[in-house]
């Protein structure tokens, strides 16, 4: 009988355009949870290349990666400079589907 093996599943196996990582990244905020967003940004990151993007973000290879590890809580900032240094932008988009909320005491 031959022996199968598997290789281990990684998400940054799969991020192979602009496309696939924007796709991704717009699920995982759909979730909202900023460790799940982080986790996210290091999946992007390792695949790409992650000792570049470090340099480019102004960090170390290992605090970037513990900081995009999902364990880690990266500041706004450096969510920020991940961001750009992937070539991406966030953005804003209204949750809900209806027209502009009452400012309050209106």
């Amino acid at each position: 009988m031959m022996e199968i093996k598997f290789s281990r599943y990684d998400t940054a196996d799969y991020l192979k355009t602009e496309d696939d990582v924007a796709a991704y990244l717009d699920a995982v905020m759909e979730d909202g949870d900023p460790a799940l967003i982080a986790a996210a940004l290091g999946d992007v990151a390792r695949a790409r290349n992650l000792s570049q993007l470090a340099r480019d973000v102004g960090m170390s290879r290992q605090g970037l990666d513990k900081a995009l590890s999902g364990e880690g809580n990266p500041s706004l900032a450096t969510v920020v400079k991940v961001a750009q240094a992937l070539g991406l932008r966030l953005s804003f988009k209204a949750a809900h589907r209806g027209g502009p909320t009452p400012a309050a005491g209106a």
